[in-house]
C-alpha cells in the first residue's frame, strides 16, 4: 500500500531532511586518511540526536549504529568500526533522521584522498544516474521510467547496476512502498503520482552487478570486490519537476573547505 504525503507531513520530512543534510556535512568533514568509520558513526548519533531527531537506522531489525558504512567493494549495510581510512578508499555513507514522525534518507559516496581515475569516474557517473532517475519521478510517469534513466546512464559509461537492493517510499515508515528499481524499462510499473514520497538509490558497480552478502547478515558486498557507488537523496514526486527534499549542499561545502 502506497501512503501519499499530505503537503504538512511533506514539511515534517523536509525539516528532518535538512537535519540529515547537515549530518552528513559533519561527516564528510571528518573523512580523511587515518579516521576510523567507527568515528564517522558517533558523530552522526550525536549531531542527530543533538538537533532533536534520532538515527533512522540505529537499532533498526536490530542494527546497532546510526550509519552504513561501505568502503571500496562493500555496495550497503556495512558495519561501521575500527577500519582506518586510507588514500584511495572509497566510502558510501549511508543515513537516515526520523524527525515528527517521518524519516528521510539519503546517501553518497566520498572519495578518500586520491583515487584512480575509473573509480572517480563511477562515483561521477553514479552521482548523475541519481538525478537523471530524479528527472523522471514526476506525477504520470511509471516507475519504469526512472529505473530506465538510472540503468541507461550507468550501463552506457560502462559500469553495472545492482539489481537485488532497491529504493523505497519513505515516510512514517523507513522502508515502504512503491519499490524504485535502479533497471527496468520505460512505460512499466507503477504510476508515479503528487504526494509520493521515494527514496531513490543507484547502487553502480564498477565490475560486474553481482553482490553477496557476508556472514553478519547485513553486508552487501560485490563478488568480484571492484568497487561500487552509493548515492541516494529523498525526493517527493510532483507535477512537471520532481523536489528534491534532502540536500548535498553541506556535504559539499564540507569538501571544499
Amino acid at each position: 500500500m502506497i501512503f501519499y504525503k499530505t503537503e504538512e507531513e511533506i514539511e515534517l520530512i523536509r525539516q528532518g531532511a535538512l537535519i540529515l543534510g547537515k549530518a552528513h556535512g559533519e561527516i564528510a568533514s571528518l573523512i580523511k586518511e587515518g579516521v576510523t568509520t567507527q568515528v564517522l558513526d558517533k558523530r552522526a548519533e550525536e549531531f542527530i540526536k543533538d538537533h532533536g531527531a534520532v538515527p533512522s537506522f540505529l537499532n533498526y531489525n536490530g542494527f546497532k549504529y546510526s550509519l552504513c558504512i561501505s568502503p571500496n567493494e562493500v555496495v550497503v549495510h556495512g558495519f561501521p568500526g575500527n577500519h582506518a581510512l586510507k588514500s584511495g578508499d572509497i566510502l558510501s555513507v549511508d543515513c537516515g533522521v526520523y524527525y515528527k514522525g517521518f524519516h528521510s534518507d539519503s546517501a553518497y559516496t566520498h572519495a578518500v584522498g586520491e583515487v584512480p581515475e575509473e573509480v572517480e569516474k563511477l562515483l561521477n557517473v553514479t552521482k548523475e544516474s541519481l538525478y537523471k532517475g530524479i528527472d523522471k519521478a514526476v506525477a504520470g510517469n511509471r516507475m519504469g521510467d526512472v529505473s530506465f534513466a538510472i540503468q541507461q546512464h550507468a550501463e552506457t559509461n560502462g559500469f553495472t547496476v545492482v539489481r537485488e537492493l532497491v529504493g523505497h517510499g519513505v515516510g512514517k515508515n523507513l522502508h515502504e512502498a512503491p519499490e524504485v528499481p535502479n533497471y527496468g524499462k520505460r512505460g512499466q510499473g507503477t504510476r508515479l503520482q503528487e504526494g509520493m514520497v521515494l527514496a531513490i538509490e543507484p547502487m553502480i558497480n564498477l565490475g560486474t552487478r553481482n553482490v553477496v552478502q557476508e556472514d553478519d547478515g547485513w553486508t552487501i558486498r560485490t563478488r568480484d570486490r571492484k568497487p561500487s557507488a552509493h548515492f541516494e537523496h529523498t525526493v517527493v514526486v510532483r507535477k512537471g519537476k520532481a523536489e528534491i527534499l534532502t540536500t548535498f549542499e553541506y556535504i559539499e561545502k564540507a569538501k571544499k573547505a
